[in-house]
């Protein structure tokens, strides 16, 4: 049993898959289904390497993605959704059509994609 409190489910959402990176690192890999490090870095491009390692890391450690190694002449690491990190996805495009909506009726920002 873990040592950690919350006060509500949201809250313990929110450290498992919340702040800046985690929810797009999740959206990236579950609308891609497999992506290498390099791909990820190319997709969040304002991320850094410490970063990305340490919330890739984060999220596996949380059972929300899968890393699979390959010992192949230049090792290769792939990284995938689990069944529970599946089941946010739906949420997470939710959330983008949102932001979308959002930003095509207020005109917040430029979406590069």
């Amino acid at each position: 049993m873990s040592e950690k409190v919350f006060n509500c489910g949201m809250e313990l959402t929110l450290d498992i898959i919340g702040g800046k990176w985690k929810p797009i690192i999740i959206f990236h890999v579950g609308n891609k289904k497999v992506l290498r490090y390099g791909e990820l870095k190319r997709l969040i491009p304002s991320i850094s390497e410490r970063v990305l390692s340490r919330e890739l890391k984060e999220l596996e450690n949380n059972k929300i993605l899968n890393k699979q190694t390959f010992n192949e002449r230049v090792l290769r690491v792939e990284y995938s959704l689990t069944d529970i990190g599946e089941e946010v996805l739906p949420i997470l495009n939710s959330l983008t059509e949102w932001g979308n909506k959002y930003n095509k009726q207020y005109k917040y920002a430029q979406i590069a994609l």
